[in-house]
């Protein structure tokens, strides 16, 4: 399956910085497969079998402490989660310079439409989506100092969720829809026994 993984406050301030090259190869050592980085900020997609997200995400948690030393939350969202985001998301939203659109990921423990229940946020100048492992967040440029992102920073809520803007996230989407097309490419005929079930690398 297609999954990527979502780093939490890496590479911010100087503050835990992670080169996404040495990340790369922890991830393969780990057993992920057709590895790919986009960005500094830790997103990474790739490829693998036989474990829940949980498993995946405690795995490479793992691999990056033992590589960088560093104690960093990684937030696994499958494809078919991506999929269900990018459904809710209207087409029509931007990141540019009169919208702001940031995606908020959350982890399991507020993954329930009733998280919205716990923002304070102002309908008037500000929209805010559930979707299934997310949510989408939209305001204009003119209100972003006005609405309830600069109140959810540092709250106990935000440290549960990690943040990416609506371009990282459709670039991510399309990086998982790529490596979803290029493992059905591969018939089991071409995969070496030892790869089984698995792309090669």
């Amino acid at each position: 399956m297609v999954y990527t993984a979502l780093l939490r406050g890496i590479n911010v301030g100087g503050n835990n910085k992670v080169d996404m090259k040495i990340l790369k190869k922890s991830f393969e050592q780990a057993g992920m497969k057709n590895v790919v980085t986009y960005i500094n900020s830790g997103n990474i997609i790739f490829t693998t079998t036989g474990h829940s997200k949980m498993d995946i995400a405690q795995i490479l948690e793992k691999a990056i402490t033992d590589t960088f030393g560093l104690q960093i939350k990684v937030l696994v969202i499958s494809l078919e989660d991506m999929k269900k985001v990018m459904s809710t998301l209207p087409e029509s939203w931007m990141n540019n310079d009169k919208l702001r659109c940031d995606v908020l990921y959350l982890w399991e423990d507020i993954n329930d439409a009733s998280v919205l229940d716990k923002l304070i946020f102002k309908p008037e100048i500000e929209t805010m989506k559930y979707a299934p492992s997310a949510i989408i967040w939209a305001i204009d440029k003119i209100n972003v100092t006005k609405g309830s992102m600069t109140k959810l920073i540092g709250s106990e809520l935000y440290r549960q969720m990690t943040i990416r803007n609506l371009n990282t996230t459709r670039k991510i989407y399309q990086l998982m829809m790529a490596a979803d097309e290029e493992k059905k490419m591969i018939s089991p005929a071409q995969i070496p026994i030892n790869f089984a079930d698995n792309d090669c690398q």
